[in-house]
C-alpha cells in the first residue's frame, strides 16, 4: 500500500517562499516519477511539476522560473521550493507518484494547503 507524508504548506505573503516535502512509501522498487499537482477552489486539478528517478523535470508555464522541484531517491522524497509566490498560487497541493512510467497507476497524497495572502 502506497502512503505519503506531506508537509510544508501554510500561509505566506505575496512574494514569499515555501518549501513542500513529500515522502512516499510502499513500493519495493521506489517510484519512477514523483511530482506535485494543485487544485484551487472551483478549478480542476492541474500539474505543477514532476521529476523522474533520473532527474528529468517538467513544470507548468505559470510556475516556471519560480518553483523548483527536486527529489532524494534514497528517501523516496520529493520537494517543491516555491519562490515569488502569488495569490493565484493559492490551492491545495497534492503529491503524486507512479511506480512505473506511462500508464501505471497514479498514487496521491492527502494534500496540503498553500495560501498566499496579505
Amino acid at each position: 500500500q502506497v502512503q505519503f507524508v506531506e508537509s510544508g504548506g501554510g500561509l505566506v505573503q505575496p512574494g514569499g517562499s515555501l518549501k513542500l516535502s513529500c515522502t512516499a512509501s510502499g513500493s519495493t522498487f521506489g517510484f519512477y516519477i514523483m511530482g506535485w499537482y494543485r487544485q484551487a477552489p472551483g478549478k480542476q486539478r492541474e500539474l505543477v511539476a514532476t521529476i523522474t528517478r533520473h532527474g528529468n523535470t517538467n513544470s507548468s508555464p505559470p510556475v516556471k522560473g519560480r518553483f523548483t522541484i527536486s527529489r532524494d531517491n534514497a528517501k523516496n522524497t520529493v520537494y517543491l521550493q516555491m519562490n515569488s509566490l502569488k495569490p493565484e498560487d493559492t490551492a491545495v497541493y497534492y503529491c503524486h507518484a507512479q511506480i512505473g512510467g506511462g500508464g501505471s497507476p497514479d498514487y496521491w497524497g492527502q494534500g496540503t494547503q498553500v495560501t498566499v495572502s496579505s
